[in-house]
């Protein structure tokens, strides 16, 4: 059994622990006021924060982090805007994370999903299906299967430069979603 710790008590970060508890994992949440003083127990560290607390949560953690599994959520886009992504052109916050964490295994996941899809396993009509990018094939294994546990799809998006286009689909799925385009309990599905 996989134990993860997730970074976050938000809508995000509940829906990914209850999918990840229902499939068998050990699961333990860190709140906003707990960064820094709780610690992380899981094999796992779920970032379920937005882009702009993600330097704050790695400077108050440092160390803690290496060695760990690292799950970056995030989707860097311009909140004031919602215009553009915020990180380099041809890079990605899931990158930028991993340039941060060197002794860390980072992988790309759960952005291109949103958090009612992730509680009622299904994307419309579709299976919820979660797309993971990382360089650690081991680490991605990890997390497929435990989310395969909880009774959704995953599938390996390939290398962590492969997070540059999983950001630009979580981009593209919330500008859609804020212009009341596509529901909330709706987005990108992978038909099979």
């Amino acid at each position: 059994m996989t134990s993860f710790t997730i970074i976050g008590t938000g809508s995000m970060g509940s829906a990914i622990g209850g999918l990840l508890a229902a499939g068998g994992s050990d699961v333990t949440h860190v709140s906003h006021d707990q960064v820094g003083s709780a610690p992380l127990t899981g094999d796992v560290v779920v970032l379920a924060i937005p882009y702009p607390a993600v330097d704050s949560v790695l400077a108050a953690y440092g160390d803690q982090l290496a060695g760990k599994v690292v799950v970056d959520i995030t989707n860097p886009l311009d909140f004031s805007t919602f215009d553009s992504l915020v990180v380099p052109a041809g890079s990605s916050a899931a990158a930028q994370i991993q340039a941060k964490l060197p002794s860390s295994s980072v992988l790309k996941a759960f952005n291109t999903n949103f958090a009612a899809t992730l509680a009622s396993k299904q994307v419309g009509d579709a299976p919820t299906t979660v797309l993971v990018a990382g360089d650690d094939a081991a680490a991605k294994e990890t997390l497929v299967a435990a989310v395969t546990a909880a009774g959704v799809g995953a599938v390996d998006a390939g290398a962590l430069s492969r997070a540059h286009e999983l950001e630009a689909i979580g981009f593209l799925q919330l500008t859609l979603a804020v212009g009341e385009k596509l529901p909330w309990t709706g987005g990108f599905a992978v038909a099979r």
